[in-house]
């Protein structure tokens, strides 16, 4: 399932907690496709705190506590990184990462946990819901069978990866917007992770964002550049990323395109999708009312959309305006020259 989707599916379970109605959510996917990032995400929109409980450094007695003597019985110390009303709030996110690589005697003292929210005396707030990841057999991680009776304590759904909610993503956290056009060109390297080759380092959208700060650190030091981003995304793409930020010196003066000058697109397919990518972001500065007011951006976003109509494959517009969309919102839909660009795609649709 897309990440989009699952965020509205872990949405609706979060407020579903507060009225008794929440089920358990397992979050399945390879190395590196966001599982964790999506669950804090939704802690982050909701404004609660997130209880990040990493199974497979866990001992049992983590999870039950210690026995101690109470007079003539034996009682437990509830663990203080449970959740708790008064230290975390009523309402909140208990999550279970790495849940598939925890032992078996892990596993078992979660069974309680998460289908009844109760661990011997101790149990989890209402208001808080109980998500968890983890990775698949074939992964090539640390994993163990999930035992059936914990298997049956979860919704379960699998984390697709889907370039055009990576874009957004992207965007909305200021990833560099050559590795966005990159992308946009390249768009089968957004994950590329074969198990039967157990590489160190390759393609995810974790390591893209690695990718995105070596640009930012090593920009400066052209020749240790190419060998900073193999460190992070694997040698061949690297090698095509730093290929592609080197030829974007021939790329057309954006300032001149937000000024509304007639300027040709390049010819080259490559510099077309990172011209696209590098003008949602000046969209969105504008909308941010970064280098002026509403009329401003209004005026910047005209002239990007008036640019839209110049790209010879129609397709090219359609994706940046698309984007544009996606990131800022129904204001495109006030500046008149966007009913200029829909009236010149013809029967071309925008994406989803």
């Amino acid at each position: 399932m897309r990440p989009g989707q699952l965020n509205t599916i872990l949405d609706t379970e979060f407020h579903s907690a507060q009225h008794n109605q929440h089920t358990p959510v397992m979050l399945w996917g390879p190395p590196g496709v966001g599982k964790s990032q999506i669950v804090h995400q939704i802690g982050e929109r909701h404004g609660v705190q997130i209880v990040d409980i990493r199974l497979s450094q866990m001992e049992p007695s983590d999870l039950r506590g210690i026995p101690f003597k109470s007079n003539d019985h034996v009682e437990w110390a509830i663990p203080a990184m449970l959740p708790d009303t008064a230290r975390h709030g009523e309402t909140g996110i208990l999550f279970l990462d790495e849940i598939t690589s925890a032992v078996p005697s892990v596993s078992a003292a979660a069974y309680q946990l998460i289908l009844d929210r109760k661990l011997g005396d101790y149990r989890v707030p209402d208001g808080w819901a109980i998500f968890s990841a983890g990775n698949r057999q074939g992964d090539r991680g640390v994993t163990y069978t999930m035992p059936a009776p914990l298997a049956n304590r979860f919704s379960h759904y699998d984390v697709d990866i889907n370039l055009d909610d990576w874009v957004v993503w992207a965007y909305r956290h200021n990833i560099d917007e050559r590795i966005i056009g990159f992308l946009r060109y390249r768009p089968e390297l957004l994950f590329d992770f074969d198990p039967a080759q157990n590489p160190m380092a390759f393609p995810s959208p974790r390591s893209w964002e690695f990718a995105h700060r070596a640009l930012g650190k090593f920009s400066i030091h052209p020749q240790l550049l190419s060998g900073a981003l193999q460190a992070c995304v694997g040698h061949a793409a690297g090698i095509e990323l730093n290929a592609f930020v080197a030829n974007l010196d021939k790329m057309p003066d954006l300032d001149a395109i937000l000024a509304g000058e007639n300027i040709t697109p390049p010819k080259e397919i490559d510099l077309q999708y990172a011209l696209a990518s590098a003008l949602v972001g000046r969209a969105i500065a504008a909308h941010s009312h970064e280098y002026g007011n509403q009329q401003d951006s209004a005026k910047t976003i005209g002239h990007i959309l008036s640019y839209a109509r110049t790209f010879s494959q129609k397709e090219m517009g359609v994706m940046l305006v698309s984007d544009m969309l996606r990131a800022i919102g129904d204001e495109v839909f006030a500046v008149p020259e966007f009913s200029q660009w829909a009236t010149s795609i013809g029967d071309i649709m925008l994406y989803d």
